[in-house]
Formats: C-alpha cells, sequence, structure tokens
C-alpha cells in the first residue's frame, strides 16, 4: 500500500517518532488509522463504571443538594477567614 502525505504531515510524524510518542511510522499510522475507525462511535461506555460509583454513593449516603452544597462552602469560607 502507498500512502502520500503532505510535507507538514510527514515532519509532524517524524517529529511525533522522535519525540517517542511513536516507536515507528507503521505505529504511528495505525493509531491514527484506529481513531478515525472509533471516531463517532464512543457510546461513552467507558463512563459507565463511574456513573454506577455515582449513584451507588448518592444511595449510601443520601447525596447533597446545590443548595446545601452551597452553604457548606460558605460555612467553610467563613470559618478560614
Amino acid at each position: 500500500m502507498n500512502i502520500r502525505l503532505s510535507p507538514e504531515q510527514q515532519n509532524w510524524l517524524k517529529a511525533e517518532i522522535e519525540a517517542g510518542r511513536f516507536a515507528s511510522l507503521d505505529d504511528a499510522l495505525s493509531a491514527a488509522v484506529d481513531g478515525l475507525m472509533t471516531a463517532g462511535k464512543d457510546d461513552l461506555a467507558w463512563a459507565k463504571p463511574l456513573v454506577d460509583e455515582a449513584r451507588a454513593s448518592v444511595a449510601k449516603d443520601g447525596g447533597s443538594t446545590l443548595d446545601s452544597f452551597r452553604a457548606e462552602i460558605r460555612e467553610t469560607i467563613a470559618k478560614l477567614r
């Protein structure tokens, strides 16, 4: 497979490889293609464990309202003055 890149793209790739961000040109191009293949397909599945953890915390501790949080912050600031 032949790939044609602009001089700017070639210089960027060379700099990224020299900086150690990629081991080789093949690695850099593979990462780029992987990114293109997954672009727009992010279903935020990575966030599910974080959301589940937050929900469990709220269920356990009852959470707090924005008003109560603001009151706590005001109280903390008043003590620091």
